[in-house]
């Protein structure tokens, strides 16, 4: 189940060339034990499948970046529009991004690994 929404992950970002990586097949492993180390659990709850899998993907794009093979260039990494102008209607954000595409990957990483164990917590068993 968690493999199957990695997919669905790397998918909507774009990003299917990682879906054959070796290395994504190990994450997703490494993944999946630490949370049933975590939960205490045989099996994996489906309620931690999408939790799992940003965070595989997290761990993924961190371990192919340290390594030097994470294709930079051919991800998407644009910063929000800015200003949309229909007619007459014109709308500006406020938000002023002045960020490299490296820190917008960065805080992308930062986000899918950050403080994300805490939600496992709901699924955790006591073990004697």
């Amino acid at each position: 189940m968690m493999e199957e929404k990695l997919n669905e992950l790397l998918e909507a970002m774009e990003l299917t060339e990682l879906e054959d990586d070796p290395l994504t097949a190990y994450v997703l492993s490494s993944v999946t034990e630490r949370l049933l180390n975590e939960t205490n659990l045989s099996a994996l709850p489906e309620g931690l499948a999408c939790m799992g899998a940003e965070l595989a993907l997290g761990e993924l794009l961190r371990l192919k970046k340290s390594m030097g093979t994470l294709d930079i260039e051919g991800m998407n990494l644009d910063a929000a529009v800015k200003q949309l102008q229909e007619g007459d209607t014109s709308i500006t954000f406020a938000v002023e991004d002045s960020s490299s595409p490296e820190q917008r990957l960065d805080a992308l990483i930062a986000s899918l690994t950050t403080d994300r164990m805490r939600e496992v917590i709901r699924y955790r068993r006591l073990v004697w």
